[in-house]
């Protein structure tokens, strides 16, 4: 009976392979995903054929909720080896189930509640397997100081819809926050919460898509933007690009990605600066828009004119 329920457990993994191309922000997508899979599956049922029963169960449950319940870390033995190459396995899971085109450990960033994110990468000889513990880069790097920390917080978020700011400002003073909007499982800050249901219809069929919405975190002095919805998230930054004649660039950040969103050595450098052509600008703050962009390649030039964004107000050292 045990067998037969591990058997199934297998299969059911097996079914919930990722049957779409990756959506990634680089070359070499498959053009055929299930070719892919068919290479992959000898050295997946290994990794599988290792993990526990619970642990089974776990990984299960996190990818068929998409990563929508946190099921903890899925310990699997792991040294690098010379010689021949053999892929990680929480590569060859996360190609498996959320990005075909993923290739290196390089192109994957830990999250910091899986516990994996603490550990020296000199000490580890297990590695988390759980592919919802992992983002994907967004972009190259590009840090805020630890001296920047005042009145017990490190940043201060305000919720807009359109032109209009609904709710309080929440103070954050913990390493991370979830951002959402409703999620029945789920703690940090609930925009679903701040006020009564808009009248809005682009706001309303916005917010439906924000879902999980993203993690913001702190991380060795870095801000970090993670997009765990299903719809791209639209960030904008000053210390993330150069100002130029049309203002700032908007970047785009598909779900499963991660961004820095702030550098204090640029934005001390541009605090300096009087040549900046898009007004006053706020090199502390980091503005997002949930599923629309705004700026020169959209039709909203101003995310004043997003159905619902947010302001992240940084703080700054006295």
């Amino acid at each position: 009976m045990f067998h037969s329920r591990r058997s199934l457990s297998v299969r059911q993994l097996w079914k919930q392979r990722c049957i779409t191309p990756s959506r990634g922000q680089g070359e070499g997508a498959p053009s055929n995903p299930e070719d892919l899979h068919n290479a992959l599956r000898p050295a997946v049922h290994q990794i599988l054929k290792k993990l526990k029963d619970e642990q089974l169960c776990r990984l299960l449950e996190a990818v068929e909720s998409r990563g929508r319940w946190d099921c903890g870390c899925i310990w699997l033995p792991w040294e690098a080896r010379g010689g021949k190459q053999v892929l990680p396995p929480q590569v060859l899971l996360c190609r498996l189930y959320r990005w075909p085109d993923l290739r290196t450990t390089t192109e994957l960033k830990s999250l910091s509640h899986c516990e994996n994110f603490w550990r020296r990468s000199g000490d580890a000889t297990s590695v988390c397997c759980n592919p919802y513990h992992f983002s994907r880069l967004a972009a190259p790097d590009t840090t805020l100081s630890r001296g920047s920390i005042r009145d017990g917080h490190w940043c201060k978020l305000a919720y807009w819809e359109h032109r209009t700011r609904v709710g309080r400002l929440y103070s954050v003073s913990e390493p991370s926050v979830h951002i959402f909007y409703d999620l029945p499982k789920a703690s940090g800050f609930c925009l679903g919460f701040l006020g009564p249901e808009p009248r809005n219809e682009r706001v309303r069929r916005t917010q439906k898509k924000i879902g999980q919405g993203l993690v913001l975190s702190q991380e060795q002095g870095e801000v970090w933007v993670y997009n765990r919805s299903e719809h791209p998230i639209f960030v904008n930054s000053p210390t993330m690009t150069t100002f130029c004649a049309r203002g700032q660039a908007v970047h785009k950040v598909l779900p499963g990605y991660s961004i820095k969103v702030f550098d204090s050595e640029k934005a001390a450098d541009l605090s300096g600066r009087s040549d900046l052509r898009d007004g006053p600008c706020d090199t502390h703050s980091v503005r997002i828009s949930f599923a629309k962009g705004w700026g020169a390649c959209y039709s909203r030039q101003f995310i004043t004119s997003c159905p619902c964004w947010l302001e992240i107000l940084l703080s700054t050292s006295k």
